[in-house]
């Protein structure tokens, strides 16, 4: 059985034989996180990119670049006047076909996909397999600092495809499928890194962003829909996904629309943005 969105990715061969469009724009997506304390230290990915690239390639700085860099938050959804700036200045304009992928984890494509998709553009896909992919079927890389020239993009936000700490507060009593998804340490509240407080939003269940993956490609549709269906996501009326920064959600946000649940919204300030308020509940175990 195929996706219901198929061409929401793309194998390497078919980039491959695209390369040459000048319509296609392809972006490394990359930012490396380590644990420091209750948070992370952030490394941009723009040096592994300039060592070695999928040719033609920009890179997308989230952290920066495609953030709200004035928040308290990492990675905060900017204005979309601001984020239609930043598509513009990475090169983008309405009518590209932007092909993303990561010299790191796949979450980071992802986050670009759905902010791209929060913008109103419609023609983007995920690299299947990353960039590891790429580079198992023997393609070419290049190196060096490459970028697109800048453009205009005029975005057209679709609100829906985020949610806010209300909304999520309003659905803890059973009425939104919460997606939690991180790694069962963190769900539970056991492991020794947390986000100031263990334990998970009240109401929401596991589906770690990884058990979504096999060796970076995304499980076939039947694995993937009965992975996402055993926690009712494809069957929900809405789902809203979170982890602790709005980023890895992505995965399972774009999963879920993978498979053909259109009704889904990532948390964006996650669990950074809940444990903020020291009112706002937490349970810790493994119940949902």
């Amino acid at each position: 059985m195929a996706y219901h969105h198929p061409e929401y990715l793309v194998t390497a061969a078919e980039l491959a034989a695209t390369l040459s469009d000048e319509n296609v724009r392809v972006f490394d997506c990359a930012v490396f996180l380590a644990p420091k304390g209750h948070s992370y230290e952030m490394t941009s990915g723009r040096k592994l990119f300039e060592e070695a690239h999928i040719p033609g390639a920009g890179f997308i700085d989230l952290a920066n670049d495609w953030a709200d860099t004035d928040s308290a938050l990492r990675f905060t959804l900017p204005t979309s006047d601001e984020l239609a700036d930043a598509i513009g200045n990475s090169g983008i304009n309405a009518n590209h076909r932007v092909v993303l992928y990561s010299s790191g984890h796949l979450m980071w494509a992802t986050r670009a996909w759905w902010l791209l998709k929060y913008a109103g553009h419609t023609n983007m896909a995920i690299l299947n397999g990353n960039l590891a992919a790429w580079k198992a079927a023997g393609l070419p890389l290049e190196s060096g600092a490459n970028a697109y020239g800048t453009t205009t993009y005029r975005a057209s936000a679709k609100t829906q495809h985020f949610a806010g700490t209300e909304e999520v507060q309003a659905g803890i009593n059973g009425a939104v499928c919460t997606i939690n998804s991180l790694s069962k340490s963190l769900y539970e509240g056991t492991g020794d890194f947390f986000y100031e407080r263990r334990g998970h939003i009240p109401g929401s269940k596991l589906v770690y962003y990884d058990t979504l993956l096999d060796n970076e490609f995304f499980l076939s549709d039947n694995q993937l829909r009965d992975v996402l269906e055993a926690q009712g996501m494809l069957t929900a009326e809405k789902v809203i996904t979170y982890c602790g920064g709005g980023i890895a959600a992505t995965l399972d946000a774009f999963a879920c629309l993978l498979c053909g649940q259109e009704e889904v919204a990532v948390y964006d300030g996650s669990m950074s943005e809940w444990v903020s308020d020291p009112q706002r509940p937490l349970t810790v175990g493994d119940r949902p």
